[in-house]
């Protein structure tokens, strides 16, 4: 957990577990994932992380430290200008997937929701993602079954990579309610992607190219593409990142930035960072 961090769309993270069960970027074929990664180096090294990533790990706690972190609505973010004004958003789950198999409802009742109905908790934008929404939409029916609607300061999000992983949109579709807040994290996109089926029901698209020393390219065209569709939609768009290895008209785009998150080395029509429900706009215009 980080009270402040360098992820473009958000201001701090947090992890009520640590490691996962696996997904289409950490498995047999594939181990790219920033957060394995760690969990290879760092793992039972340090106290703070899983023994392996494998070992989903819960970290009770966390959450209720992270609601009294100060509050920052109508603070300025000199580093991050998107988010001027608006509550701290605090990303759950970057370095882990806390809907994995084995953790109980009970747990991320106690942990989570607990931690962002409470007082302190409600003065922050709390963003969970996940690549197992099925799940996520379970916990929000067993929720609703006990007489607990789904806060309304919890956004609900799901990863895509690529076309084939666009399915876990119609399960994020089924979290919470009518106002649920629900937004996706198309990265590492490695493919071309079509979000036009799915975003009349969504309220944010981030969007960024994959980094690491075994980076796939990220077609710029591919960012052209759904920021139109996003547009046209009337849904926010936030481009994150164009990752290490951004081709443009089939030719490789050298930058500084190992992530491609600079974007003054951007294309000027592809800077366009804009967040949801905040009256906040960060573009080229």
């Amino acid at each position: 957990m980080s009270k402040s961090t360098n992820i473009q769309w958000c201001d701090s993270t947090v992890n009520p577990t640590m490691g996962c069960d696996g997904c289409e970027l950490w498995g047999p074929g594939r181990r790219t994932c920033y957060a394995g990664q760690l969990h290879k180096r760092h793992g039972g090294r340090s106290s703070g992380y899983a023994p392996v990533f494998e070992q989903v790990t819960r970290f009770p706690g966390r959450m209720a430290d992270a609601a009294r972190w100060p509050e920052l609505a109508g603070c300025p973010r000199h580093d991050k200008p998107w988010l001027d004004s608006s509550p701290r958003f605090i990303f759950v789950s970057d370095m882990s997937d806390a809907l994995s198999k084995g953790v109980s409802f009970e747990f991320l009742d106690t942990e989570i929701i607990a931690a962002v109905t409470s007082t302190e908790g409600q003065r922050h934008r709390w963003l969970w993602l996940t690549k197992r929404p099925h799940r996520m939409a379970e916990f929000s029916q067993w929720l609703a079954g006990l007489g607990q609607p789904w806060p309304e300061n919890l956004w609900a999000g799901t990863s895509i990579t690529t076309a084939a992983t666009c399915g876990r949109v119609t399960d994020l579709l089924k979290v919470g309610a009518n106002s649920t807040v629900r937004f996706l994290s198309v990265e590492p996109q490695v493919e071309p992607i079509s979000l036009a089926n799915w975003l009349p029901g969504l309220d944010w698209v981030i969007q960024g190219g994959e980094s690491g020393l075994e980076a796939r390219s990220f077609d710029l065209d591919w960012a052209r593409s759904l920021m139109s569709e996003c547009e046209r939609a009337g849904v926010p768009y936030f481009l994150k990142q164009l990752g290490a290895c951004p081709v443009d008209g089939g030719r490789r785009r050298k930058l500084r930035d190992r992530h491609g998150g600079e974007w003054g080395e951007w294309p000027a029509e592809l800077r366009l960072r804009e967040v949801p429900h905040v009256d906040s706009r960060y573009s080229r215009e």
